[in-house]
């Protein structure tokens, strides 16, 4: 078995929110807290969250905290994820002597502070997104029962809003963007009066056609990633659309070698949550055990 060729895609790997919010756990890590608590999965990577705990990291859920399941003191940090949570519970770790931190990407905390304004200003809000997903989860629940929520461009087709109010548009900021592009064009055509806000994260974008342009260049597409993690999964589905051979993997050991046989050119890519290290090692393994 021989492969010629690995490429990779153009943009990949760790976006700035990521990478700020691993080096601000680890910064704070290495403080002299009592305890250092992380509010859910910090970014959505096992190897990254399992190196966190190693540091001695404390995961803990959002419905521990609404519980009451912790007495946090002035001698512990909490770290709100780089998602952001939702808004019961940053009151709740508010009202606590324990130092607070933020991780939310600047992304998710522009989104969030958009819909509170327009919903001051007495518009309603049509967010697509996934309802199931912390970032959406935490933006929303500052908009309450304001917010109409969509997964997709067909669920909006099939909805009974009003079309003659005053509606604000928002996408979650992982949302691939020829979808949002499709919806923005139906709002246009069918609504009367809205706003439409451009909350795709940047970095997203920019991986999603850096995988686009890959995915047509090589014969086989390996997606680095969780597959907790929204952008990865969205990452494999652009891959998979465009080339069969797309397969998403976290770790070396997801590798099934039998899918090079015959392949010559193998593209790389990885989601914004995806750290440096595990792309070295797939390529690394790809290079000695493979080539």
């Amino acid at each position: 078995m021989k492969i010629k060729k690995i490429v990779h895609a153009k943009k990949m790997g760790f976006c700035i929110g990521v990478k700020n919010a691993v080096n601000l756990a680890e910064e704070i890590l290495a403080k002299n807290f009592e305890n250092v608590y992380i509010v859910g999965m910090l970014v959505h990577n096992n190897i990254v969250i399992e190196d966190l705990i190693k540091k001695g990291a404390k995961i803990i859920s959002e419905e521990d905290i609404l519980n009451n399941k912790y007495k946090f003191t002035s001698k512990d940090a909490i770290l709100v994820r780089a998602h952001g949570t939702v808004k019961e519970v940053y009151d709740k770790i508010s009202d606590t002597d324990s130092i607070i931190y933020d991780a939310a990407c600047i992304f998710v905390n522009r989104a969030r502070d958009i819909l509170k304004n327009k919903i001051n200003e007495n518009y309603k809000i049509i967010f697509i997104g996934d309802k199931n997903h912390p970032e959406v989860k935490g933006i929303i629940s500052y908009g309450k029962e304001k917010v109409n929520i969509f997964a997709n461009l067909d669920e909006l087709k099939n909805s009974v809003l009003n079309k003659k109010e005053k509606y604000l548009i928002l996408a979650q900021t992982t949302l691939n963007k020829n979808m949002f592009n499709e919806i923005k064009e139906y709002i246009k055509e069918n609504f009367i009066d809205y706003e439409i806000a451009n909350t795709i994260c940047g970095a997203t974008f920019e991986r999603q056609r850096a995988t686009e342009q890959l995915a047509t260049q090589v014969e086989l597409l390996l997606v680095i990633g969780s597959n907790k993690s929204s952008n990865t999964k969205k990452l494999y589905n652009i891959g998979k659309n465009l080339n069969k051979n797309t397969y998403l993997i976290e770790k070396k050991e997801d590798i099934d070698k039998r899918w090079f046989e015959g392949i010559d050119v193998v593209g790389i890519t990885a989601g914004a949550s995806t750290p440096e290290k595990s792309i070295h090692e797939i390529e690394k393994m790809l290079k000695g055990e493979i080539l």
